[in-house]
């Protein structure tokens, strides 16, 4: 249950600041730093809201999700690929254990790391590779 709470979040954070950035015309990094510290008032305010491991992790997942949200339209447009980015961010928090421990900037390099990948796999989906083969390889037998 704690591994989807953390998935969600992650989506959370990076559709809602992508929201507040677009929609509301607050600027990236105003978005950004006002949902984070929104969501860390209320652990902070509210310690036994939830298990020691969400009120810990929230807040952490969230930050660096919202990195996400703070993409331009011209890279990814698609709320879609936002959540999609926003889960892979997850995943990799979960999985990263203390591999980036004492490294600064952890949640900014993941959160690149997951854009990256998401608009690479929307990149693959447009350039359809599969359909690209078989047209070849009709082409090459005639």
């Amino acid at each position: 249950m704690n591994t989807f709470i953390i998935l969600l979040t992650g989506a959370a954070g990076a559709t809602l600041t992508y929201l507040a950035n677009h929609r509301f015309r607050m600027g990236a990094v105003r978005a950004s730093a006002l949902l984070s510290l929104v969501v860390a008032l209320i652990f902070y305010v509210f310690p036994n809201l939830l298990s020691s491991y969400l009120t810990i992790h929230i807040p952490l997942v969230f930050m660096g999700s919202s990195f996400i949200g703070m993409v331009s339209r011209k890279v990814m447009g698609n709320i879609v690929l936002l959540v999609i980015s926003g889960v892979i961010f997850s995943l990799i928090y979960l999985n990263s254990g203390q591999f980036f421990a004492g490294f600064g900037g952890a949640l900014g390099t993941t959160a690149c790391i997951s854009v990256l990948v998401s608009a690479g796999l929307a990149s693959i989906q447009k350039s359809r590779p599969i359909k690209k083969f078989r047209q070849f390889r009709k082409r090459r037998k005639d």
